[in-house]
């Protein structure tokens, strides 16, 4: 075995994450919202070049800048940021890169945020278009844990440790399956629940309806979120509906305890786990109005254990029966699929700055990673991959030897003819191509 093949690269079928880029017009929308502060005689590699080299890398796998000590020489890379083969041209080294990620500002993080969300909505109202019924956004916070000394890591006793609490916003269209990523922010680790949510909010609302104005819009929160500023601005929305889980307390528990008794009776008599919904108002304290609460009373049987309560709440404006909401509620559980891909496909934890501005500045980059292979896994619709992971998506369709051979005129990436996926390969390609003028 020798290793004398030149202009071999593992990474082939990065060709489909530059035709998603450049479909989404996504890694540009990102590097305008950065002010480039460098002495523009001096600079050898433009931002867009450098935040387009850092959201492929990170979506083919490689997370650190470190990897570009090897990386900037790969020719599939070299070609997509239109360096020539023949030439000594790299791409930009990990000190240039590191550099980058130290040197933005809150500004420039605000402005990338509200170019995701732009990008995501856009790209949204080109897939369904205008005649959308329904909008549902899901935010749910997730645990970062960090391990060294990173700005704003703190102890969380909830979670047991040092970290982060990032907090993923995601939306979905009347039946479809997708549940789109349009905004994550990184928050210290022991901000509240609620911290940055209504800001997310409302910078989406208005894109939404814009882009939907005839659409419904729901939002779906779990009990962090159950606070008096929270259900004032859910409120204070026209044409948006609620669904938010509400802890217990000794209040809503003794008014569900009439559909507690019924239900241990129901359980008594079967030895199985049952349970009924319905609906009591309630208001805490701290709240200006009673609201609606749904009530699934349950009781829990296992065996060899004791029969247990299970009394759940949720709060909600809508006027559907009880258990049709609980199950609309129910359905959120989607959304903790999305943030294990988001740790495990494209290593959004890999927060390992010391400057807190800069890890909210990777959670980003690996935002749009994901929002990458958002875009290839529906173009994949009804094939074999229409809902394989970031993981499996990278694994079959970018993981692909190939030898690049340039001359004059063209470019040719030669891949194996064994390769099992190219049926898949050639209608993704197809689909995220440019359409002819």
């Amino acid at each position: 075995m020798d290793f004398l093949a030149e202009q071999v690269t593992s990474d082939g079928g990065a060709l489909l994450l530059d035709l998603a880029d450049r479909k989404l017009g996504l890694t540009e929308a990102l590097a305008a919202a950065v002010h480039d502060r460098r002495q523009q005689s001096k600079v050898r590699h433009p931002v867009e070049e450098l935040v387009r080299q850092r959201i492929y890398a990170i979506a083919l796998g490689y997370s650190d800048c470190n990897d570009f000590d090897h990386l900037r020489k790969d020719p599939v890379l070299r070609m997509l940021h239109g360096k020539s083969l023949n030439s000594d041209s790299l791409l930009g080294s990990q000190p240039t890169l590191s550099r980058l990620e130290n040197s933005v500002t809150r500004a420039d993080l605000f402005r990338m945020g509200q170019a995701l969300a732009d990008r995501a909505v856009l790209s949204a109202r080109k897939k369904y278009g205008k005649k959308v019924k329904l909008i549902t956004l899901d935010l749910d916070p997730t645990v970062d844990p960090t391990h060294g000394q990173q700005q704003l890591t703190l102890f969380n006793g909830h979670y047991d440790s040092w970290c982060y609490l990032p907090l993923p916003a995601f939306m979905s269209f009347d039946d479809h399956p997708e549940m789109h990523l349009f905004a994550c922010l990184l928050r210290p680790g022991n901000a509240r629940a609620t911290l940055g949510a209504i800001g997310i909010l409302k910078r989406i609302l208005p894109r939404l309806r814009k882009a939907f104005p005839k659409a419904r819009v729901r939002v779906r929160l779990d009990g962090g979120f159950a606070t008096p500023e929270m259900f004032d601005y859910l409120d204070s929305c026209r044409r948006l509906e609620y669904l938010v889980s509400m802890p217990k307390n000794s209040r809503l528990e003794t008014l569900a305890e009439p559909l507690m008794k019924r239900i241990r009776r129901e359980s008594k008599c079967t030895g199985e786990t049952t349970n009924i919904f319905g609906e009591v108002s309630y208001a805490a304290r701290s709240w200006r109005k009673e609201r609606r609460v749904v009530v699934k009373a349950e009781m829990v049987c296992a065996e060899g254990k004791d029969p247990r309560d299970n009394a759940r709440f949720v709060v909600t404006n809508m006027r559907h029966g009880p258990e049709n909401l609980y199950q609309l509620y129910r359905d959120r559980g989607e959304c903790e699929n999305r943030i294990k891909e988001l740790k495990q496909g494209v290593e959004m934890d890999r927060t390992s700055c010391t400057s807190f501005l800069a890890n909210q500045f990777r959670v980003l980059l690996s935002s749009a990673a994901m929002m990458l292979f958002q875009e290839i896994r529906y173009a994949a619709r009804g094939t074999s991959c229409e809902r394989a992971q970031a993981g499996t998506i990278r694994l079959r369709l970018l993981k692909i030897g190939a030898q690049i051979v340039e001359s004059v005129r063209r470019l040719i990436i030669h891949a194996p003819k064994a390769y099992p996926w190219l049926k898949e390969f050639r209608v993704i390609a197809r689909r995220l191509r440019p359409k002819p003028a």
